[in-house]
């Protein structure tokens, strides 16, 4: 298990890392104005718990991929406005819980599902972004740019150390290897559902350019050109990876570092789906989509708000989906490859979702008796919305989808829950016990769920 230590100093490099009887150094991967970040990296066993040590300090790590695992799975880590003013005990309350569970039976991997930080206010306070993305200026001079640029890294940095810092947070993930996925809050609001004239103007590539350094260094403690071995494509044309083990699959396609108003992948993103769909892979795979893969029709919501002028600034949230109408080919695209995966003999797939700050999931109907089921969890940090926008989802939910022919999509409910969508913070736990895999959401009000088999 190839693992990175990120360390966030003043200046002066960290001590080294001691894994077995080895010693590891960190080196330096990004230098800020009054911070650099710090990268250390080790191995540790796969198949069996172990142990790293930092400054006097032992860090036990589950570990323990062949056997019986506990995973968990998170999304939305903030909220779009005044994020950084919350108060850390009601802010950070699920990643308190979630903490509690690995002290009581530990974690071997912690998956991030998107929207770690909601950056949507970096932006705000340079004359260049400050009225992103409705007021940008269109021909700004290079000597403007270099300024928005650094100043963009500087708000990005200082963000994530402000989230990596949190004592709830801070003591899991140095005790869990985390992987990660963005979403478009890692970049802003609506990132590539955006018009081009915004994300393809001079402040919008600056924009883009920013958030997808500080995604690299500090989501996987990597930069330009060392990229883990995980990641399909070396050059980080997109940031799709897989993580493989004899029995265990975790694909994470990149929904947003390709994505336009007309497209959510482009080839690269593709390429590395179609070649994960004709790969042989024993036991259970795991399909990290950002935005949910299955969901309501949502087409009648899309129509009436392009035709209420009052409703068109919520356009961006329809098109970040997978049912919107301008991306329905490239949805059955991605159903077909899943269909693929799982009629392979002797292998299960899940698909894994957030981004709806709401806990829900999902079911299409494969055929041959098989069923691909989706587990939505989102809402670690990021206050649930009303019960009234969770009972209008359930709603529009009744009318089912059907993207593939003889293939229904039904949205389903939580083990002993009343409604198809609850409205409270949450987060997931997904479990292997002699080689069956089940699932449990957490939920900040009713509490943990029954398990729900895959």
């Amino acid at each position: 298990m190839h693992i990175a230590a990120l360390f966030i100093t003043s200046g002066d490099a960290p001590s080294d890392v001691t894994a077995g009887t080895q010693n590891f150094q960190p080196e330096e991967i990004a230098r800020y104005d009054q911070a650099v970040v710090w990268r250390t990296r080790f191995s540790l066993p796969a198949d069996t718990p172990s142990e790293y040590r930092w400054d006097g300090t032992t860090f036990p790590i589950a570990g323990d991929l062949a056997g019986d695992v506990r995973l968990g799975y998170v999304s939305c880590n903030g909220e779009e406005i005044g994020d950084m003013e919350r108060e850390g005990s009601e802010r950070n309350a699920m990643w308190s819980r979630l903490r509690d569970q690995h002290r009581e039976k530990p974690l071997s991997l912690l998956l991030h599902g998107g929207d770690q930080v909601y950056a949507d206010e970096v932006s705000r306070g340079h004359p260049l972004s400050d009225g992103w993305p409705d007021d940008i200026p269109k021909d700004p001079s290079r000597a403007e740019l270099i300024d928005l640029t650094h100043y963009l890294r500087e708000r990005f940095m200082a963000r994530y150390a402000a989230l990596y810092a949190a004592p709830e947070f801070a003591w899991l993930a140095a005790r869990v290897p985390s992987l990660m996925q963005w979403d478009d809050h890692d970049i802003c609001d609506g990132w590539g559902s955006l018009k081009r004239s915004r994300t393809y103007s001079p402040v919008g590539q600056a924009l883009f350019t920013a958030a997808r350094e500080a995604f690299m260094v500090f989501q996987h403690a990597a930069r330009d050109g060392d990229l883990p071995p995980r990641f399909a494509d070396p050059e980080g044309q997109h940031l799709g990876w897989t993580l493989n083990t004899p029995s265990l699959r975790i694909i994470a396609p990149d929904l947003r570092g390709e994505r336009t108003r007309r497209q959510i992948m482009g080839e690269g993103g593709w390429g590395m789906m179609d070649s994960e769909a004709t790969r042989d892979a024993e036991g259970h795979t795991f399909l990290m989509s950002s935005v949910p893969l299955l969901g309501p029709r949502l087409s009648v919501l899309e129509a009436i708000m392009v035709a209420i002028p009052s409703m068109q600034k919520y356009e961006d949230d329809l098109r970040d989906q997978w049912q919107s109408r301008a991306h329905r080919e490239e949805w059955r695209r991605m159903l077909r490859l899943v269909r693929e995966m799982a009629m392979r003999e002797g292998h299960d797939i899940t698909a894994l979702s957030g981004e709806i700050h709401l806990a829900t999931r999902a079911t299409m109907d494969l055929g041959q008796g098989l069923e691909l089921n989706q587990l939505v969890a989102s809402g670690i940090a990021h206050r649930a919305p009303p019960k009234a926008w969770a009972r209008t989802l359930g709603t529009l939910a009744c009318f089912g989808e059907n993207p593939l022919p003889q293939h229904p999509i039904s949205i389903r409910r939580l083990p002993g829950q009343a409604n198809r969508y609850v409205a409270e913070r949450n987060y997931l736990l997904i479990e292997r016990v002699s080689d069956r895999w089940e699932a449990r959401w957490d939920l900040e009000t009713s509490g943990m769920t029954d398990p729900l088999p895959l």
